[in-house]
């Protein structure tokens, strides 16, 4: 078959139809477009609707009459152009309709044949496919079956799971449940039960976790305030092994002191090893469970509930950190004080455990909050039962034990300043207790004082009230039995004292302040200087009316200025501060006022002793004829007393003491022989008198000088000093030349005591022995005497002067 040739569409040309037909040339230019709208298949719809409106469709019909017309011819050539091809195309069908039926017939034998052939195939492949539709159904249902067994077998292992509390494991099973068996169950009915029960399984154990957690949060409570006591006396014990060790250290000092340095510090050693043996493990702070806790939190975090839970947890400490909080009314604080802040200890040692291995339970900042809660609430009960106690001992223990609670505390990384700070803050209020009650026992002790020296029969009684308080003067221990110079105020004073200094140290101690001895040497020196020698002078003033009395206390205040050296020591070494330093800023003795009181007293009551033999001065003859060769009476009497005086005073007395004293009697007696040559009792004197005064007052000197082996050289002189109004005043009145008395350089020398006014009367009264009663009509022409010459113009030169 030969291909037709392509044929090109061709408009009738314009011109040559003008040409042809002579028509005008609007309806051939209409013409036109009509036929090439209808060569490019363009819609004819507008050439219609103009011909309709204008009233001519007949010109239309002509143009596409004409247009036909036009394609018939074209068409025909096309004809004529493809006749051949069109005949040779239909003898090669013809050729073929033989070949189609002899393939007919083929195709209809081997279809007959195939038919024959197929028949026996066909069934057994039918037979086949049913077979293996039932063995899909089989093994789909073997499937079905084995995952139905596996399904079971989970559930089985959740409700073992469920059974032994093994609540996570439980869950774990009911996720594989959802995940992997859930939308393959087979079952319906399987499904239904299980879309119902994984829910509930679920709310149960949110209920049964939460109820375990409930269970947690009350037993923690008693934990917490076990755990808390624990603690607390850890701290305790560590604080008293410091002690110890202190104790040890201020041994091995007094001891290195005696050169004993080296076998105290091997004992040390062996020591530090013991308590390090001894030491108790910090590790007993880990016995509380938080399992329950951590179990439920484990639990709620598989059930997608880890924020709600966390919230939960965090509410209901709150809840119980504030209900810590409450301080009964109806027990005394110091009652309940170690067991409300053991409570808060507990609390927050569980809290920092949780905080360390709670896997993020809860935040450092919550935990910093409940801390910021606690301690707001500790001060502010702190400061309210502060405010109201009256009794030092009870501020003191609640003080410690909050010491120790900072302590505990600080450990695990929580601040405590704010709690010491409110400690520092009733440092005053408690040390005015304290003194208070020091007050009060000082004036029991002082009122059950018998005035007696204390007798000590045995040596631990030696240690307790004299060792203990470094009062003894010789190392060597004495025998027993001992009567000591001190009466027994001494060391029951010193036991108050020492108290008071402990209990101030302990106060201060472990309260924030490390160098705190000036605060305690303060409030020491208060005690002493406005406390003990207040009730001590009050005491002597009040009670003391003997001399045997004055001296005991004279004696008691000596021994006082060594115990008051040693408590200023013992608060520096309580301080740990070193005794170089602490007698670096030593201060004068703080009882010097009651010291003085007790001195003036006993001198007081010698003086009017001495006054009492000092009246038989109205016996001298003060115009006697011839000097006494061994005094006169009345200071022998008064010598016989100085001596049994002081046979007995040195014994208790210390020497200082004794020689002040002596000192301060002999310038009274010195004060007397003036007093009465000035005094209107004697009117006139001469010579032998006075050297008879000057005999006793050698004498006096003679008993001065003998006190040397008590007393040092200088301090024999110094009692001699005391005469020394006495000595020059005599020493004048016998000297040839008593003008001498109006140089200034010899009466610096010699006279330096004595006062003119005085010199001039008692010069007055000196007479000669010619002075007699009608003496003077028999000398009335003899010649004056130099000595009375020089004395009257002594007088006569004072009386200028003055």
């Amino acid at each position: 078959m030969h291909s037709t040739k392509s044929r090109r569409k061709v408009a009738p040309n314009g011109a040559s139809a003008a040409v042809d037909y002579g028509a005008d040339s609007a309806d051939k230019l209409e013409q036109l477009l009509l036929s090439s709208a209808i060569c490019n298949n363009e819609d004819l719809g507008p050439f219609i609707r103009k011909a309709f409106l204008s009233g001519k469709p007949e010109t239309l019909l002509h143009h596409l009459r004409h247009f036909a017309r036009s394609k018939e011819s074209e068409i025909e050539e096309v004809c004529k152009a493809h006749y051949q091809d069109f005949i040779l195309a239909v003898d090669d069908l013809k050729s073929l309709l033989s070949d189609v039926d002899s393939l007919k017939s083929s195709l209809s034998d081997s279809n007959s044949r195939l038919q024959s052939v197929a028949g026996p195939l066909l069934s057994s492949l039918d037979a086949f496919l049913e077979s293996r539709t039932v063995s899909q159904n089989v093994n789909l249902a073997l499937q079905s079956l084995a995952n139905c067994i596996r399904l079971i077998e989970v559930c089985s292992r959740s409700n073992y799971h469920l059974s032994n509390n093994n609540l996570y494991m439980a869950l774990k099973c009911l996720d594989s449940i959802e995940t992997d068996f859930l939308d393959k169950t087979p079952s319906s009915t399987l499904k239904r039960m299980l879309e119902k029960k994984i829910p509930e399984i679920r709310a149960y154990i949110e209920r049964k976790v939460s109820k375990e957690f409930g269970d947690w949060l009350v037993e923690i409570r008693v934990v917490s305030r076990n755990l808390g006591q624990l603690a607390i006396g850890q701290a305790s014990s560590a604080r008293q092994r410091e002690e110890d060790l202190r104790i040890k250290q201020r041994q091995a000092e007094e001891q290195s002191r005696l050169s004993l340095r080296d076998c105290v510090y091997a004992l040390q050693e062996e020591d530090d090893d013991e308590d390090d043996h001894n030491a108790p493990s910090n590790d007993s702070n880990s016995s509380f469970d938080l399992t329950p806790l951590y179990r439920a939190y484990h639990i709620q975090q598989t059930l997608g509930l880890e924020d709600r839970f966390k919230q939960y947890y965090f509410e209901n400490r709150k809840l119980q950190l504030t209900s810590d909080f409450q301080v009964s009314s109806m027990t005394p604080f110091l009652e309940s004080h170690q067991t409300f802040f053991a409570q808060i200890a507990g609390f927050f040692i569980v809290e920092d455990r949780i905080l360390r291995t709670g896997g993020g339970l809860i935040s450092k900042l919550e935990v910093e909050n409940l801390w910021e809660t606690a301690v707001s609430k500790m001060c502010s009960v702190l400061e309210d039962q502060f405010s109201r106690m009256q009794t030092a001992n009870h501020l003191l223990l609640i003080k410690d034990y909050v010491s120790l609670l900072g302590v505990t505390l600080r450990r695990y990384g929580y601040p405590v300043d704010s709690l010491l700070d409110v400690l520092s803050k009733h440092r005053d209020k408690y040390h005015e207790l304290l003194l208070s009650d020091c007050r009060r026992q000082i004036s029991e002790a002082l009122a059950a004082d018998k005035f007696e020296q204390m007798l000590m029969k045995k040596e631990y009684e030696y240690s307790m009230n004299v060792l203990s308080f470094q009062l003894q003067t010789s190392d060597i221990v004495p025998a027993f039995p001992y009567v000591s110079p001190f009466s027994s105020t001494v060391p029951d004073c010193c036991r108050i004292v020492r108290s008071f200094v402990e209990d101030s140290v302990s106060f201060m101690s472990y309260g924030g302040q490390l160098d705190f001895y000036d605060v305690v040497k303060k409030y020491l020196d208060r005690l002493l200087s406005e406390v003990l020698d207040e009730h001590l002078s009050k005491l002597i003033n009040t009670s003391v009316h003997g001399v045997s009395q004055a001296m005991q206390m004279a004696a008691n205040m000596a021994v006082m200025e060594r115990a008051c050296d040693f408590f200023f020591r013992h608060a520096a070494q309580l301080s740990g501060i070193p005794l170089r330093m602490a007698e670096r800023g030593r201060r004068p003795f703080p009882l010097s006022r009651a010291r003085d009181v007790a001195e003036d007293m006993l001198s007081g009551l010698l003086k009017a002793k001495v006054d009492g033999f000092m009246t038989l001065i109205e016996n001298v003859n003060w115009m006697a004829d011839e000097p006494p060769q061994s005094g006169n009476e009345y200071l022998n009497e008064v010598i016989i007393y100085l001596e049994t005086l002081v046979s007995t005073a040195q014994q208790i007395l210390p020497a200082q003491v004794l020689k002040r004293v002596l000192q301060d009697v002999l310038s009274h007696i010195s004060e007397r022989i003036v007093g009465e040559l000035y005094g209107d009792s004697v009117k006139r004197f001469n010579v032998n008198a006075i050297m008879g005064i000057d005999v006793d007052i050698r004498l006096l000197e003679s008993f001065a000088d003998n006190q040397a082996p008590i007393f040092s050289d200088g301090d024999a002189n110094q009692l001699k000093m005391a005469l020394a109004e006495s000595r020059q005043l005599i020493n004048l009145l016998l000297s040839n030349h008593p003008e001498n008395f109006l140089n200034p350089v010899i009466r610096e020398k010699s006279y330096n005591t004595l006062d003119h006014k005085k010199v001039v009367i008692i010069s007055e009264k000196l007479r000669d022995s010619s002075d007699r009663l009608f003496g003077t009509f028999g000398t009335r022409g003899a010649k004056q005497n130099p000595k009375k010459k020089s004395l009257d113009s002594l007088i006569r030169r004072l009386r200028e002067v003055s």
